[in-house]
């Protein structure tokens, strides 16, 4: 399967893209905070590939994007929101599927009421939270290293401790290439936005919104409260439960590409119309 890689132009930044041949519905994928468009390298290489559009995006700041054209514009999740609007506008999607990951499962949600394109949503590693500080804390575990998400200079157990936290064993160069790549002011400026309530009430939105979301975590997970889960009540949640892969950590989809693209398959065939609304809560490691 053969991947093109190009520049998208938008207001925000220069996006830098890897997209799949498939002809079917297009699948953005959103990374997570410090990492890039590599993470989703399992995806990319998949049937899952040759079936539909998969558009790996890398985020203002990240991979091979260029930093933020208005840092203060775009450094938050309605500005990746708005961002990421506008590269749908401009690659002409009038249907369009995301997948985001930790960071890019929030501004994924985000983008349900500000994109009319946006036909479903997988989020990963991203509970649905409110919009308050104390709202917002208790989507996640209390962990020291979560804080270098709004870090702007990283040492080099920085470096190491974010790694860890995020991608655990299955980090590799490319990995820590990124990491280091990101520019600064996108992590410290995100955060910031953050505490001044400049994110959209998440659980709001997930309670009004029709668009089906796709919720998938790893029971392992070391930085999303599992349990907070039980308390979010969704108008349209895919399958009527939330999706926890057992013995799996922060990325399910590098722990576990089998089982997560198994999963992301029928979310994707229930948009196109040719699937069910999904079966098991739990899979284990390994399952068929």
């Amino acid at each position: 399967m053969a991947l093109r890689e190009h520049i998208v132009p938008t207001p925000f930044a220069n996006l830098s893209i890897l997209e799949s041949e498939g002809n079917g519905l297009p699948v953005l994928f959103i990374h997570g905070n410090s990492n890039d468009r590599h993470v989703f390298r399992h995806q990319m290489r998949s049937d899952l590939a040759e079936r539909y559009r998969l558009i790996a995006v890398d985020l203002p700041g990240h991979g091979h994007s260029s930093d933020a054209f208005d840092p203060v514009r775009t450094y938050s999740m309605p500005g990746y929101a708005e961002c990421l609007g506008a590269l749908i506008d401009v690659l002409g999607l009038e249907r369009t599927a995301a997948v985001g990951w930790s960071l890019g499962g929030h501004v994924a949600l985000e983008m349900i009421p500000r994109t009319e394109a946006l036909i479903g949503v997988m989020i990963v590693g991203a509970p649905p939270v409110g919009a308050q500080l104390e709202a917002i804390k208790e989507g996640f575990q209390e962990t020291p290293a979560l804080y270098l998400a709004g870090k702007e200079d990283f040492s080099e157990d920085d470096f190491k401790s974010f790694t860890a936290l995020t991608l655990g064993p299955f980090a590799d160069a490319e990995s820590e290439k990124s990491m280091r790549r990101t520019h600064g002011l996108a992590r410290r400026l995100s955060f910031e936005a953050l505490l001044a309530g400049k994110a959209a009430d998440e659980r709001h939105i997930v309670q009004t919104s029709t668009t089906p979301v796709a919720v998938l975590n790893g029971e392992k997970d070391g930085i999303v409260n599992i349990d907070y889960l039980d308390s979010v009540k969704f108008r349209n949640l895919w399958s009527e439960h939330c999706y926890i892969l057992r013995g799996i950590g922060h990325a399910p989809f590098l722990e576990a590409p089998k089982e997560f693209n198994r999963i992301l398959g029928d979310f994707l065939a229930y948009l196109e119309g040719h699937g069910s609304a999904g079966s098991e809560r739990i899979i284990a490691r390994g399952a068929a």
